[in-house]
């Protein structure tokens, strides 16, 4: 045996050897939080290539005791806002639209209350605009109908502002229906027809998908709830009620494959990726930690590009440290169990090994 080939056996054998011993500790984490007849979760984490862990635990379907596995597909909630954010710098790229166009350009007869409000506002949260997820009105029964983006955006376009544009930042879902919407003016498409035509087919994303409740999706998770500590189905959310905001369902080796492409410029330039992984600057000079679809903070002391995802009967966190390339998903098919502390723990292990 040559001494390259020694070299690359004798690379492998090491990595096997931490990836086992990487496996040893996330089971015992996770098995912490997702038991093995309860409802189920998912964890991908990868780094500087090399996939150290991907696994699946629980139930999928807990009344067929359909056991999860890492290829279910779940709603990811509000990851989809990266989706639509690029949406929207792609289109910029082709010159269709600019940041600073006011909102009024495409939705006319938007009440902006004197106020310009931005592209670039919405994308950032920082329009004012109230968030209808927050608003009492929206109850069990609206949650169920079904909405076209125009009824969604007259159902939250009346009610007063929260602040001034650019002065304050607030998670705002609202500015997301409102850039789902844009998109299908600018570019003549559905919402969902769009991210298909232009992400998930290109990118050979073949498990993602814009949420049905109808369609027949295959490895598709069911959703759960906990009251009173005991496990129930989600309620029924009808999908165009998060429609840009939240509606897109995937998988933890698709997201992983769409954080590749964009970190490989295959969805957006350069000076655009740098744009969106950058904090926004308010009015007053102060930084927020979201860029343009993404949040920038850091996660165990390095700077990471993250989002967290909450919908009826799901919670999805995903995290990317560019530094140390290492890439961690955690899914979640139950609102009683949130990923993120268990996606971060991950990653803190990921960092020792």
């Amino acid at each position: 045996m040559n001494k390259f080939k020694f070299l690359i056996l004798a690379l492998l054998v090491s990595f096997q050897g931490v990836a086992q011993t990487f496996s040893v500790d996330a089971d015992r984490l996770i098995t912490k939080v997702f038991e093995e007849n309860g409802s189920g979760g998912i964890a991908l984490v990868v780094k500087e290539g090399n996939v150290l862990y991907r696994k699946a635990f629980g139930m999928a379907d807990m009344e067929l005791q359909v056991k999860m596995t890492p290829n279910n597909i779940i709603r990811i909630g509000s990851i989809s806002k990266q989706f639509t954010a690029s949406a929207i710098l792609k289109l910029m790229e082709e010159g269709k639209l600019t940041l600073q166009d006011q909102i009024t350009k495409y939705i006319p007869d938007y009440p902006t209350k004197g106020h310009a409000i931005t592209i670039e506002h919405l994308l950032t949260h920082t329009s004012g605009i109230k968030d209808f997820t927050q608003m009492k009105t929206w109850t069990s029964d609206l949650k169920k109908m079904q909405y076209s983006p125009k009824e969604k955006i007259d159902f939250f376009k009346n009610e007063p502002m929260d602040f001034a544009p650019g002065e304050n930042y607030k998670y705002n879902n609202s500015g997301y229906v409102l850039l789902g919407y844009i998109i299908e003016v600018v570019s003549k498409m559905k919402y969902a027809e769009y991210i298909d035509t232009y992400f998930f087919k290109p990118l050979k994303m073949n498990n993602s998908f814009y949420g049905s409740t109808s369609n027949i999706i295959k490895n598709r998770a069911k959703g759960y709830k906990k009251q009173n500590r005991t496990y129930k189905n989600a309620d029924f959310l009808d999908m165009s009620n998060p429609y840009a905001a939240g509606a897109l369902i995937s998988n933890v080796d698709d997201l992983y494959a769409w954080n590749n492409a964009v970190l490989n410029y295959k969805v957006l330039s350069k000076a655009s990726l740098k744009k969106a992984h950058s904090p926004y600057r308010l009015n007053n000079g102060k930084y927020t930690q979201y860029g343009y679809g993404w949040n920038v903070q850091d996660i165990e002391n390095n700077s990471a590009i993250s989002h967290s995802g909450g919908i009826t009967g799901f919670l999805t966190f995903s995290l990317y440290l560019p530094e140390k390339d290492i890439f961690v998903a955690v899914f979640s098919n139950c609102t009683c169990k949130n990923p993120r502390q268990t996606a971060i723990n991950l990653t803190k292990l990921a960092l020792n090994n």
